[in-house]
C-alpha cells in the first residue's frame, strides 16, 4: 500500500511541474491541477465524495470535477460506454472480462483501486423497538416470508450498489418480493420514508447517516435510529451497530468497498484525483466521514509529564 501511494505521490507532483500549461492544438489538456473532467458516482457515496471534491478544488482552483450522482449500474455504463466519463466511483472493481473489454476498446488497461470501506446501514423509525437483525431474518423478509407488515426501503430496486450488495451477500442471488420491498429515488428519500413510517426498514450507506459531526445527520438521527446486525465472527455472536470501528474490524457484517475506476492513459486530472483519494488528505476525509480508510492512521501512546522537571 505504501509503495502504491508513493508511486501516485511522485507522478502527481511531477505532473504539476511539467504539465500545468500543456495544450493540445487549441484545446487545453487537463492536468492534475487544472482543467475539467466528468465523473459518475454511486449516489450512496454522495456526502463523502462531495467533501473530497470540495477539498481538491480548493487546493487546485484551476481544477473542476463535475460529478453526476446516479445508481451504480448507470455509473458503470457511463464508464464503459461514455468517453466523456473519465472516472466512476462504485462498490466494485473490474473483473477480467470487463478489464479485457476496455483494454481492447481503449488500447490500454484502465486503472482501478479500492480507497475505502463502507457499510450498508439498516435504519428504523425512532418509535420502533425492532432493532436487532440476523442475516437469515433479512433474507426471509426481503423474500416476503416473514413480517410482511414491515416495508423494506432501498434507493432503487434494480440498479443501485446497495441493492446489488444485499442481493449478492444476503439473498445469494434470489429475488426481492416487490410487494414488501419499496424503491425510493435516492438515499435521502429512504431516510425521509423511514422518518415518516413506523413500520419501515431502510438501507443506506453509512456516509448518509453515520457521521456524528454532520449536523444534518445528527438531526436525522433524532427521527431514525441504526439497527444492529448479528456478528457471526464474534464470540457469543453479539449484535453490532455500524461504526468506523466495526467496519474496520469487519465485526459489522454488511461492509463493502468503495472503488475508483479510471480511464486515463496519461497524467491528467483523473490521475491527480485518484492519487488524492489514496493519499493522506483524501484518506483523512474518508476517516472523518466515519468510513474505513485504506491507509493506517496509527495512534501511538504518548506519556505526558504532569510536572516540569526542576
Amino acid at each position: 500500500m505504501r509503495n502504491r501511494l508513493l508511486y501516485f505521490f511522485l507522478i502527481f507532483f511531477l505532473a504539476l511541474g511539467f504539465s500545468c500549461k500543456e495544450k493540445k492544438g487549441k484545446e487545453e489538456v487537463d492536468t492534475p491541477a487544472s482543467g475539467t473532467i466528468h465523473i459518475s458516482v454511486d449516489e450512496s457515496f454522495r456526502p463523502v465524495i462531495e467533501e473530497e471534491i470540495k477539498l481538491y478544488e480548493s487546493t487546485y482552483p484551476g481544477a473542476k470535477i463535475v460529478a453526476s450522482y446516479k445508481p451504480e449500474s448507470a455509473c458503470f455504463q457511463d464508464f464503459l460506454k461514455d468517453s466523456a466519463t473519465r472516472m466512476a466511483i462504485i462498490t466494485h472493481g473490474l473483473n477480467f472480462k470487463e478489464s479485457q473489454y476496455l483494454s481492447d476498446s481503449l488500447g490500454y488497461r484502465p486503472k482501478w483501486q479500492r480507497v475505502a470501506t463502507d457499510a450498508v446501514c439498516i435504519i428504523v423509525n425512532m418509535k420502533s423497538t425492532d432493532t436487532l437483525f440476523t442475516q437469515e431474518r433479512l433474507a426471509m423478509q426481503l423474500q416476503g416470508k416473514g413480517n410482511r407488515n414491515q416495508v423494506m426501503v432501498f434507493d432503487g430496486l434494480r440498479e443501485t450498489g446497495a441493492v446489488r450488495f444485499i442481493r449478492d451477500s444476503i439473498l445469494k442471488g434470489a429475488n426481492f418480493d416487490t410487494s414488501v420491498v419499496k424503491a425510493a429515488e435516492n438515499s435521502d428519500e429512504v431516510i425521509d420514508y423511514v422518518k415518516n413510517n413506523e413500520n419501515a426498514i431502510g438501507f443506506v450507506g453509512i456516509s448518509w447517516i453515520g457521521n456524528p459531526e454532520d449536523s444534518n445527520q445528527v438531526n436525522d438521527l433524532k427521527k431514525v435510529k441504526l439497527g444492529y446486525v448479528q456478528c457471526k465472527i464474534c464470540d457469543g455472536k453479539p449484535f453490532i451497530k455500524p461504526s468506523q470501528q466495526s467496519i474496520l474490524s469487519r465485526s459489522y457484517p454488511l461492509v463493502r468497498g468503495l472503488y475508483f475506476l479510471l480511464r486515463e492513459n496519461r497524467i491528467g486530472l483523473g490521475t491527480g484525483f485518484a492519487g488524492f483519494l489514496q493519499m493522506e488528505r483524501g484518506q483523512l476525509i474518508f476517516r472523518r466521514a466515519y468510513l474505513g480508510p485504506e491507509m493506517d492512521f496509527d495512534i501511538r501512546p504518548v506519556q505526558l509529564n504532569t510536572k516540569l522537571p526542576q
